[in-house]
C-alpha cells in the first residue's frame, strides 16, 4: 500500500503538471489582479535560476537525485503522509525532468504580483509540499502523535 500511494501520487503530480504546462506555456494573463499572474517563461537552470544555461548537467543531476530517492524508498518504505509526500516530490521531479527533456528547459508560468519571487510551476509546489509533508512524518511518532 505505502508504495502504492507513493506510485499514485507521483504519477498524478506528474500528469496535473504536464497537462497545466501545456495549456500555459505561453500564457501572459492576470488570474488574480494584484495578487497572481499566469506568465509563461523557460527556466535553463535549477532553483532560482542557479546553473541556468546547464540544461544537460541539470538534467543529468535531476535524474541522479530521482534515481537515488526511488533506491532510498524501495529500502525504507514510507507511510501515510511520509509517502504521498515523496509520490509529490518525485512526481514534481520528474514533471520538471520531462521539461528538461522536451524543451530543455522547464516551463514555468505562476508569477506572484505582490512579491518579488521567481515564476514557477505545479511541479514546484509538488516538491515543496512533499517535502513538507515528509518533514511532518520526521516529527511523528508510530502513533502519528508529535514525537
Amino acid at each position: 500500500m505505502r508504495t502504492r500511494t507513493t506510485g499514485i501520487s507521483a504519477l498524478t503530480a506528474l500528469m496535473a503538471d504536464q497537462a497545466l504546462k501545456t495549456g500555459l506555456q505561453d500564457a501572459d494573463r492576470v488570474l488574480i489582479p494584484g495578487w497572481v499572474d499566469l506568465h509563461g517563461i523557460r527556466n535553463t537552470g535549477v532553483s532560482f535560476g542557479l546553473l541556468a544555461g546547464q540544461p544537460g548537467m541539470v538534467a543529468w543531476l535531476t535524474l541522479a537525485l530521482i534515481l537515488a530517492a526511488a533506491l532510498f524508498l524501495r529500502q525504507h518504505p514510507l507511510r501515510g503522509i511520509g509517502a504521498l509526500g515523496a509520490g509529490l516530490m518525485l512526481g514534481g521531479a520528474l514533471g520538471n525532468l520531462t521539461d528538461r527533456l522536451i524543451y530543455g528547459a522547464v516551463v514555468d508560468y505562476v508569477r506572484l504580483a505582490f512579491i518579488h519571487f521567481p515564476v514557477f510551476n505545479l511541479a514546484d509546489v509538488c516538491i515543496i509540499l512533499g517535502a513538507g509533508m515528509l518533514l511532518m512524518e520526521a516529527l511523528l511518532d508510530k502513533d502519528g502523535r508529535l514525537a
